[in-house]
């Protein structure tokens, strides 16, 4: 569930919270903090803080307990003159494990069947939501317009002509109809922790199913999506506050601690990463090898691009003694292609040489433009990709003998689905420097 809107605020030099917006400046107070005052939230505090000290935006997808609500957002820490600046995104509140009255469905089944997810407020206002089904893409786009509406002006509810307030029991387990999907829907609400609901919209109609299928038989549900659209939100959230609370350990943000416990919080850190990063991967692997898959794409500049996929691996860069080199502010290479798609693909590569090329060298990120298509490239300085390698570097699980070093296979082959699909390419020569050079090509923006 996505937040309505970015949440933001601003930081001092000393990472005290001093301009907050109300959701943040609130939770600051609720957890114990001041406001003004130094940040509460010891995996944000040490995001804002490192952000700070190496002047290098980063993010981060934090986790935390709010009265014992969990709460899991994507923290944005951007250093200025003055401090640092905060941009919150995809603020999620789960709700409590319970049973449906009388039914016996868990709630995390609930979860799993809904195709759409919406965070209200006490009298049911929406605060947030996403949708996973094609079919509501009309209703997405009233969820993001429709930030302190009652929900139930978004649909219409079959058999009933009241209109809010009405009480949530009267509403749960509603069926309702859903401006431009054809399906006929169900809405569950379960009660928050914290006050307010978590509604969930699920048809008995599972919507790849109905196509071309006979009217006088029942279609099969399929399980298509299964991953993408059920699993990997699901295991996101816990697998996200176990890497949280094992960086607050790490890092000393939660009190003293012997040197060995410090090591193996950060084994914990790094396993909870690679497992997350799999389970990312594992999703991809099947929005891209679905029939249906379909880029959005716009007007992008690779530069802005590759300049924002380096700033986000500054810190991974240092770490490794690895240096990145970007365009300057100055340079521009207009594309056609979805901004974070590209973004993925430069991550994934970019990551790969920092994660193959030796220390005390350069990663060098070039872009250009040439008969009709923009084009940006990834040089390391490492050993280098034989022929025979290169032919079958972008195949599915191929990691070319390499093990232990966290890779799943799946990045390359991932990256090239996602620039083909946007009508370009992603290939590898060798780099000037003996190294590994990978070339994304996009059509220009001018074509």
């Amino acid at each position: 569930m996505t937040a309505a809107g970015p949440i933001r605020a601003r930081c001092d030099s000393e990472d005290r919270l001093v301009d907050a917006d109300e959701t943040l400046a609130a939770l600051q107070v609720r957890i114990g903090g001041g406001y003004p005052g130094t940040i509460a939230i010891p995996a944000l505090l040490a995001l804002v803080r490192k952000a700070r000290v190496t002047g290098v935006a980063l993010s981060s997808r934090l986790s935390i307990q709010d009265e014992s609500q969990p709460i899991s957002f994507r923290a944005f820490a951007i250093p200025d003159a003055d401090g640092t600046r905060l941009e919150i995104t995809e603020w999620t509140l789960a709700a409590q494990a319970w049973k449906a009255e009388g039914s016996g469905v868990s709630e995390a089944l609930l979860r799993q069947l809904a195709e759409a997810h919406v965070v209200l407020d006490a009298e049911q206002r929406v605060i947030s939501g996403t949708v996973d089904a094609p079919d509501l893409g009309e209703f997405g786009s009233a969820l993001r317009q429709g930030f302190g509406r009652f929900w139930t002006d978004l649909v219409r509810l079959r058999g009933s002509t009241h209109r809010q307030p009405l009480h949530w029991r009267l509403l749960d387990d509603a069926e309702l109809a859903i401006p431009g999907s054809p399906r006929n829907w169900r809405a569950r609400l379960l009660p928050l922790r914290a006050g307010g609901f978590e509604l969930l919209l699920s048809s008995d109609t599972v919507l790849e199913a109905r196509v071309e299928a006979p009217a006088a038989i029942a279609p099969n549900p399929k399980f298509r999506g299964l991953l993408g659209r059920n699993l990997a939100p699901a295991l996101r959230q816990p697998i996200n506050r176990i890497v949280a609370n094992a960086e607050t350990i790490r890092t000393r943000l939660a009190g003293p601690l012997a040197p060995q416990y410090v090591a193996y919080a950060g084994d914990i850190a790094e396993a909870g990463r690679h497992l997350l990063g799999l389970v990312e991967d594992l999703a991809d692997l099947e929005t891209v090898e679905d029939d249906g898959f379909q880029t959005a794409p716009d007007r992008i500049d690779l530069a802005d691009c590759a300049r924002r996929a380096a700033g986000i691996l500054a810190v991974r860069a240092h770490e490794r003694g690895v240096a990145i080199t970007t365009p300057d502010d100055s340079t521009q290479a207009p594309a056609t292609g979805e901004f974070r798609r590209v973004l993925q693909i430069l991550l994934n590569v970019i990551g790969n040489a920092l994660r193959y090329t030796p220390g005390n060298t350069t990663v060098a990120i070039e872009v250009g433009s040439a008969d009709g298509s923009a084009w940006v490239a990834v040089a390391d300085e490492g050993e280098g990709i034989a022929p025979e390698q290169a032919a079958r570097i972008f195949d599915k699980f191929e990691r070319l003998g390499r093990s232990g070093d966290g890779g799943s296979g799946l990045g390359l082959f991932i990256s090239r689905k996602l620039a083909r699909a946007m009508g370009g390419d992603l290939t590898v020569e060798t780099a000037a420097s003996g190294g590994a050079r990978f070339v994304l090509t996009l059509p220009n923006a001018a074509t």
